[in-house]
This record gives structure tokens, C-alpha cells and sequence, in this order.
């Protein structure tokens, strides 16, 4: 269940990043804002998922939360800390640039 939940929460991510920058460029950046997202989802599955079978064996805590469902879980903690700095970082550039005028 909670596998389906993270898969759904970035098809999700995915659906409102394409919107978002189809309205704000073009169909193309749209496109690629949907494959960064598969890109940093894959690689930082399959990453977190090698650690934790150094850590962690299969069965996990419970069958609800085996290894992949915490491998799942530990890439969306990372994105999300990710797009949360990302957001800051922008918002800090911006209101020096606007300081700056």
C-alpha cells in the first residue's frame, strides 16, 4: 500500500510539473520537467534500494513496509528536503535580484 501511495504521489509530482511548465514555456520544457522527474525517481530508487539491502533485509519491518517500500519512502524524504532547499535557493536569488534594481 504504501508503495502504491509513493507511486501515485509522483505520477501526481509529475502531472502538476508538466502543467506547470507547459503554461509557463512550452509543451517541450513540459516534457522534460516529466522526465527529470523519472530520471532523479529511478536513479534514486535504485541507489537507496542498494543501501538499504546493505542495512536492511528483505522482509523489513512488516510485510506493509519491506526494503522497497522503505527505499520508496527514503527517495520521496529526499526529493522532497531536495525541492524544499531548491524552492529557498530561488526565493533567496530572487529577492536579492530584486534588491539589487
Amino acid at each position: 500500500m504504501i508503495i502504491l501511495f509513493v507511486f501515485y504521489l509522483h505520477t501526481v509530482a509529475a502531472i502538476y510539473a508538466f502543467t506547470k511548465r507547459w503554461q509557463e514555456t512550452n509543451f517541450a520544457w513540459g516534457f522534460l520537467s516529466v522526465i527529470l522527474i523519472v530520471l532523479i525517481f529511478s536513479v534514486g530508487w535504485t541507489l537507496t534500494d542498494s543501501l538499504l539491502k546493505l542495512v536492511i533485509d528483505k522482509p523489513g519491518l512488516g510485510p506493509m513496509f519491506d526494503r522497497d517500500a522503505m527505499a520508496l519512502s527514503l527517495v520521496t524524504v529526499l526529493e522532497i528536503l531536495f525541492l524544499y532547499f531548491q524552492t529557498i535557493w530561488k526565493a533567496r536569488k530572487a529577492s536579492a535580484s530584486d534588491g539589487n534594481q
